[in-house]
């Protein structure tokens, strides 16, 4: 059967960097299992480039089915400017997204509530206005536009910063909102591979287009990524290797570790 493309963007997707985008979506569904029979899935897009991708990369699926399934594409607006309101909507029309928006006052409430760890803060009420959005439409899957470097970036950065071994998992129950489970379809794909692909196509999107002074500064993440830059140019697939750790963990040879909120010890193996 022909396939017809709205856009050069759509095409790109599937034959250009079929292999560094396409491939790696699929393969990182079955991987991890995360698309169903009769799923209904909410794609959160938050207005950057990671989220618009998602967006067509599962409007694609639905073109090339796995499994029959259902997608609503929402957005919250935590008090963004009108000018990236206008990129974000933008962006939307010109790739075929239909875009369904709420808005929010996030923005003020950390001018005055989240100033010492507005990055934080701000996740976590975004998170949680996009799992309601998803639930009152009768999703039982939000799926976010976390790909390979975020996974990697957050490995690093829980180690150096916080001492504890965790990375960012491929799909997660809610604890809060019954029956929802939040998936990350592009585990797999690169930053690089995104930032190609945008570039080609010329679209420019937002960052997390926030107004706040402190996400105009040096991050750390951004550190993260210029740490990782430079392992790569000593240690050849330092990259892939920290991202295949958290799939290969040998308890036998851990000191301390928690599951299920109990903590477990290899003292205890020697008291018995």
């Amino acid at each position: 059967m022909n396939k017809t493309y709205h856009t050069s963007f759509e095409k790109d997707i599937i034959k250009k960097f079929r292999p560094g985008i396409w491939s790696q979506f699929i393969k990182g569904i079955k991987k991890y299992n995360m698309v169903q029979e009769g799923d209904k899935i909410a794609i959160a897009m938050s207005g950057g480039k990671d989220s618009l991708l998602l967006a067509k990369l599962f409007q694609e699926l639905k073109r090339h089915p796995l499994v029959n399934f259902e997608l609503e594409f929402i957005s919250m607006d935590p008090g963004f400017s009108e000018e990236n309101l206008e990129m974000h909507f933008g962006n939307a029309k010109k790739l075929d997204v239909p875009l369904n928006i709420e808005r929010s006052n996030i923005f003020k409430i950390l001018e005055k509530m989240g100033k010492d760890n507005p990055c934080y803060m701000c996740a976590r009420l975004r998170r949680g206005a996009l799992y309601k959005m998803a639930q009152d439409r009768g999703c039982n899957k939000l799926a976010l536009g976390h790909h390979f470097d975020d996974v990697i970036e957050t490995t690093m950065m829980n180690m150096l910063y916080a001492g504890t071994f965790k990375t960012m998992l491929p799909k997660i129950k809610s604890k809060n909102f019954e029956g929802l489970e939040l998936i990350r379809p592009m585990y797999l794909i690169k930053e690089k591979d995104i930032i190609k692909l945008m570039d080609t196509n010329n679209v420019v999107t937002m960052d997390c287009g926030c107004e706040l002074q402190a996400c105009r500064v040096s991050s750390k993440r951004r550190e993260m990524k210029l740490l990782i830059k430079s392992l790569k140019k000593t240690f050849s697939g330092s990259d892939q290797n920290i991202f295949h750790s958290a799939e290969n963990v040998n308890l036998d040879s851990i000191a301390r570790w928690t599951k299920e909120g109990k903590e477990y010890s290899f003292y205890d193996e020697w008291d018995e």
